[in-house]
């Protein structure tokens, strides 16, 4: 029984481990794919060329800590069918399940950030695909007028004034996203010392007299 018990914790201890890897190259990728909008549409090929590798290797790396993570979901998912386990069924269920709901948040977070860099990507692209017409046709036709500087000016105001909306809109997306899954993980504590109050008298009874020890001081105390 012990030995199995040891089993379980070593799985508890490589999701954790995952999780926190997650956790902290999803803010880098987030990061890295942000900063491709904040580029200069002149960057060098070079530039532009080790800023795709890097995020190659990143959605690699995350792709794969996913699927270790996956692989352990179900490690841990099998041995709750174990023979022996049943008396301590319910609190594996409810870990399971916590450790299964965010491998489900971190895989939502990946593709919904990718997906968010794509679109992003094919825009830039068309806009400097355009710019890099326009400076094709003035060395081209030697057109260097009034008119010309205008145009250009005002297509490079409205770029940058698209770039400026794509920013505010991923701040308030990413800001949404923090506080959503704050309010879940809080929901997810309150649930887990319910469940503990019940399951334990004991602890219930002390929870109660807290509150009842709390209640009396603030009379006590008040004007």
């Amino acid at each position: 029984m012990a030995a199995s018990n040891n089993y379980w914790e070593d799985l508890r201890k490589q999701a954790r481990q995952l999780e926190n890897e997650l956790d902290l190259k999803l803010v880098s990728f987030s990061k890295l794919c942000t900063s491709y909008s904040s580029s200069s549409p002149d960057q060098s090929d070079s530039l532009g060329s080790s800023h795709d590798n890097l995020l190659v290797a990143m959605t690699t790396e995350l792709d794969q800590l996913l699927a270790n993570l996956t692989a352990v979901n179900n490690k841990m998912a099998e041995y709750t069918s174990t023979p022996g386990v049943s008396s301590h069924n319910a609190g594996l269920m409810h870990t399971l399940q916590r450790h299964r709901d965010i491998l489900q948040d971190y895989t939502h977070e990946f593709h919904k950030i990718k997906s968010n860099f794509y679109s992003l990507r094919e825009r830039e692209d068309l806009l400097g695909s355009v710019h890099r017409d326009i400076e094709s046709y003035k060395s081209s036709s030697g057109v260097n007028n009034r008119r010309t500087e205008l145009f250009l000016k005002e297509h490079e105001h409205l770029r940058n004034s698209d770039r400026l909306i794509d920013n505010a809109i991923s701040i308030a997306m990413a800001t949404k996203e923090n506080i959503t899954f704050q309010r879940g993980m809080l929901k997810s504590i309150q649930t887990r010392v319910t469940t503990l109050a019940n399951r334990f008298p004991a602890i219930n009874s002390l929870i109660q007299k807290i509150n009842l020890r709390k209640r009396r001081d603030s009379i006590i105390l008040g004007p």
